[in-house]
């Protein structure tokens, strides 16, 4: 059972992990050139730099569908996998430290997290489907 076309989902994936990169590359920028930023590089970039490679998974996953190459449904599978438990995880936390009452700010979230949760998901029982499996194996 296909949910999604590939190449919607080739699109989808390589536009917005494009978008996001492109955008963390200037908010990073604009963020390292502060003064007070420069003796909290050391403790920021690993972050950093590990967000920047999880998108850049999702932009050869996604750039790997278009071209119909095998390598491609592991790694959008992966992309999604980590998408997922980071959004989570940063929804919980910003929960939790959000001051009481915290209603709105949890159907705000769910609205934002629902969606997305979604798409991944999608996007990974069509990857698995038969049909993606044989588009994506060579």
């Amino acid at each position: 059972m296909e949910l999604l076309d590939l190449a919607l989902i080739g699109w989808l994936y390589s536009a917005s992990s494009g978008i996001a990169l492109a955008l963390g590359m200037v908010i990073i920028g604009l963020h390292y050139r502060r003064d007070e930023a420069s003796g909290q590089i050391g403790k920021w970039l690993p972050g950093d730099l590990l967000l920047f490679a999880i998108w850049f998974f999702g932009l050869a996953g996604g750039i790997g569908v278009l071209l119909g190459k095998s390598w491609s449904r592991p790694t959008l599978e992966f992309f999604c996998w980590v998408l997922m438990a980071l959004l989570l995880m940063s929804c919980w936390s910003r929960l939790r430290e959000a001051p009481p009452p915290r209603g709105m700010r949890a159907v705000s979230m769910a609205l934002f997290v629902t969606p997305v949760i979604a798409v991944c998901i999608a996007t990974i029982l069509t990857l698995r489907s038969e049909s993606a499996v044989r588009v994506l194996s060579g």
